[in-house]
């Protein structure tokens, strides 16, 4: 493989994601769904600002007692509703830059005049998937472009934590859209034309954001079994650890089984995520635009707030290192399959 080749392939590749009807069409919706979900955010965030103000107000009236200071909102809270959109459209734009990637070559039979030329099969495959890669960064690019343009004109200014947690945010956007992207490349690779490309696409990105999901819940269900029941009588506004009364015993085996049960909940269920890029995506986006979170888990996360008291980004990143860790590795195993498959092709 030379670089030569290999460039020219990615260069020429880019030039048609971005220039193709269906790439435009579909990203002015991605960026229209972005902007709305963004205007929303903003107006939320504005309303909670708003709320912050006027009990920072009613404390400093009080002269006497004490009242616990209210927690102000980040303005990383506006770019929570973005990880429900972000997948799904995303998802859609990526999937349609590479599920005819090979199989068009296949239909117009232009594959074999192309490998007639100078260039070897895998400087076409790596440079398909540059191509490809490079348009994404580029239209995630531009949406976050534009959210922070949309920022600027309300005049909201992220400080240096919540830049580079808004700047991850879109990095690891990238990554989870790049696995939707190396499932359409395989696709199109093992496929015979386009259209069963497509099917197998959007297939095989059901079965890892929903199916997986779902048969985990089935297996939580039927392993864990079901949550423990409360007590019938009132929990005690005290119980004594060491001596407890037999309500209170009661009320502690209680929620040792419930802490037991809820454990056990996590661990099927993050078990199961890891083939969903989409629950990965979540619990990455989660930890980085909360920074107030504790714990992040599949489907669930747990926040805690003291005043002042905020995790780091390197904190932040440190608790969802694994999913980061997968949603680099999806992508990679997809691609590989394609690569692969690309290489032992019969072309004639």
């Amino acid at each position: 493989m030379e670089a030569k080749g290999l460039f020219n392939v990615a260069r020429k590749e880019f030039i048609d994601h971005i220039t193709s009807k269906k790439f435009i069409l579909i990203l002015a919706l991605f960026l229209i769904i972005s902007a709305v979900a963004m205007e929303q955010g903003i107006g939320d965030y504005n309303n909670r600002l708003e709320d912050y103000k006027e009990q920072i107000s009613q404390i400093e009236e009080e002269e006497e007692g004490f009242y616990p200071m209210p927690k102000k909102p980040s303005i990383l809270f506006i770019f929570q509703r973005m990880r429900w959109q972000m997948p799904l459209f995303g998802a859609i734009l990526a999937i349609a830059m590479g599920f005819d990637l090979v199989t068009r070559e296949k239909e117009s039979r232009s594959l074999k005049s192309l490998l007639s030329h100078p260039v070897y099969r895998d400087e076409i495959i790596n440079g398909k998937a540059l191509g490809g890669i490079l348009a994404l960064v580029f239209a995630v690019g531009i949406a976050f472009l534009l959210l922070f343009a949309m920022l600027l004109l309300f005049s909201i200014v992220p400080d240096l934590d919540e830049f580079w947690r808004i700047a991850l945010f879109g990095a690891v956007t990238v990554l989870c859209l790049l696995t939707y992207f190396s499932i359409a490349l395989m696709s199109s690779t093992v496929s015979k034309d386009s259209g069963r490309s497509l099917m197998y696409a959007f297939v095989i990105l059901l079965i890892l954001s929903f199916g997986v999901p779902m048969l985990g819940e089935m297996v939580v269900k039927s392993v864990v079994g079901e949550r423990p029941e409360r007590p019938e009588f009132q929990c005690p506004r005290a119980i004594d650890t060491e001596h407890p009364s037999e309500e209170g015993e009661e009320w502690l085996r209680y929620y040792e089984e419930l802490e037991t049960y809820n454990e056990k909940k996590s661990a099927f269920r993050d078990a199961f995520a890891i083939f969903s890029p989409e629950s990965h995506y979540e619990m990455v986006a989660i930890s980085l635009t909360d920074p107030y979170v504790t714990e992040v888990h599949s489907g669930s996360w747990g926040s805690s707030y003291t005043p002042g008291d905020t995790t780091s980004v390197k904190e932040s990143l440190e608790k969802v290192w694994k999913s980061i860790l997968a949603l680099i590795i999806l992508p990679v195993v997809f691609f590989a399959i394609a690569y692969i498959k690309f290489m032992r092709l019969d072309i004639r």
